[in-house]
């Protein structure tokens, strides 16, 4: 899954494809590279964002993401879109302009309308674990045990979702590495990441240039900046592979093409030689 974030402010890519040409360009070529799914997001959800109310109109978000929805699917027709956000309004729009998939944050919380109309669109649907919102992410105090917490809120999450009417086979699991965690909290989650495996569902991992990896990397006591996190986020990408990730949700998606490969040969020869 390739990220497009068409926002000013996202903490990877903020600004650098708000132009729609820019936007299209990119998604155009992660998909040359070997993106199976582009995803799009018009609103940034990183630390310390304002969401909801306070955050970004509908209005906004869609003429951010709806002509750029529109030109990939009019150039790669037979291309996968997912549209990362948490408003049923917006899901809504983007369902219908071609997208397949909507890629939740806040794991349909945060809008009480999203779970019913996620429902009537019948497209798929990603849940992904956060703890809290992101004004409080930098302040609230850690998990005795973050796989464990991670694990009972999205089979609970799940269950929600699959109870308001969204077919179980539509729905993807994600952790939520940075979301709401710790620094010292996303390697233990990433450890124990197999154990989701028995919640029953596709898993992904969205480990992409996150500011854990920025942190490990850290030099001199100043955190690796974001240009410079490629070779940790590899790492991480191929760990979520051997841990079973069904998507690896990326930035620089050609290297993570080939960390896949690699990682899935591997998995290949262990169930070839047990």
């Amino acid at each position: 899954m390739g990220v497009l974030n068409v926002t000013p402010d996202s903490f990877s890519d903020g600004g650098r494809f708000l132009s729609r040409d820019h936007a299209v360009g990119h998604a155009l070529q992660m998909l040359d590279d070997g993106a199976d799914i582009i995803d799009i997001g018009g609103e940034s959800t990183r630390p310390g964002a304002a969401v909801g109310e306070s955050g970004v109109t509908v209005k906004e978000e869609l003429e951010r993401v709806l002509p750029v929805i529109e030109d990939v699917r009019r150039e790669r027709p037979a291309a996968i879109v997912s549209v990362d956000t948490y408003k049923a309004e917006v899901a809504r729009a983007v369902i219908a302009a071609g997208a397949e998939i909507i890629n939740d944050v806040s794991a349909l919380r945060w809008d009480a309308n999203m779970a019913p109309a996620l429902a009537e669109l019948e497209c798929g649907v990603i849940l992904m674990h956060s703890r809290g919102m992101p004004e409080d992410w930098r302040s609230q105090p850690p998990s005795p045990d973050i796989v464990g917490e991670v694990k009972k809120d999205l089979q609970e999450w799940a269950a929600a979702a699959m109870a308001a009417g969204i077919a179980r086979e539509r729905l993807v699991l994600d952790p939520g590495f940075g979301f709401g965690k710790k620094f010292d909290e996303n390697y233990p989650l990433l450890a124990g990441f197999g154990r989701l495996h028995e919640l029953g569902f596709p898993l992904l991992s969205g480990t992409s240039r996150k500011s854990f990896i920025g942190r490990t990397l850290a030099r001199e006591g100043k955190d690796a900046a974001v240009d410079h996190r490629l070779y940790g986020t590899l790492a991480t990408v191929t760990a979520s592979v051997l841990e079973g990730a069904h998507i690896v949700r990326v930035h620089d998606v050609q290297a993570a093409v080939e960390a896949v490969k690699v990682a899935d040969s591997v998995l290949e020869a262990a169930r070839e030689n047990p």
